[in-house]
């Protein structure tokens, strides 16, 4: 699907953009191809250092990302990754938490789904280190969440040595904490008291790392 798409045809094919390029975000544009409607992240209207470098980059990243994945229910399928710096994506039907009306709006198990979710994605050897950002969880009409936007993804086999592989054991914590506090926000009636010491137990050997990943996620979300 979407193979013999090129860039020059997506004004052609859009039917909607969800974000229009700024100077250090590409435009996310809903296209449609035989009745098929996919997700377009196009940094091609980007500067031009901005789009060949920090885009190719971060088109390359997240689309290593969605590769390691694939096939995982609840995230979307990759198409392909375009000749250029843009990545076209399964499109899925839904509203993401951020834009819910109203927490009711969720199922009551469907953080329990999350959580699952999560563990899917790990053991994958991967972790999103961005699911505290509400935009970043989709509910979908079929009531399930689905996790999107890759570009800061850490993969495991990049986290080998010391201290990288403490950094990455604290991304997963991150992840897993992450759906608790979300939880905590939509549906805090369902937070256990386990749940919630989680949230505020930090050891001086986590503080150490924390501060390290803290400084690595701003760059990757900087540049992301």
């Amino acid at each position: 699907m979407f193979e013999s798409l090129t860039l020059h045809e997506l004004h052609r094919k859009q039917i909607a953009i969800l974000r229009p390029a700024s100077s250090t975000r590409p435009a996310l544009r809903i296209i449609e191809e035989n009745g098929v409607r996919a997700v377009v992240k196009d940094f091609s209207a980007n500067r031009f250092l901005f789009r060949n470098v920090a885009g190719r980059f971060l088109v390359w990243r997240e689309g290593r990302a969605y590769r390691q994945v694939a096939g995982l229910t609840g995230v979307p399928r990759i198409y392909r990754v375009m000749k250029g710096p843009a990545i076209v994506l399964e499109e899925i039907p839904g509203t993401n938490l951020s834009d819910l009306k109203s927490s009711s709006d969720l199922p009551a198990e469907f953080f329990d789904a999350c959580e699952k979710l999560v563990s899917g994605i790990h053991a994958r050897g991967i972790v999103h280190c961005d699911l505290k950002r509400e935009p970043n969880i989709l509910v979908g009409t079929d009531g399930q969440p689905y996790v999107v936007d890759w570009a800061a993804a850490i993969l495991k086999r990049e986290c080998r040595i010391f201290p990288l592989n403490r950094i990455y054991r604290r991304f997963l914590l991150d992840d897993e904490l992450a759906i608790i506090k979300l939880k905590l926000k939509h549906c805090p009636d369902t937070v256990s008291k386990k749940e919630k010491q989680r949230l505020v137990y930090r050891s001086g050997v986590e503080q150490s790392v924390r501060t390290i990943r803290n400084r690595l996620r701003s760059l990757l979300k900087h540049i992301a």
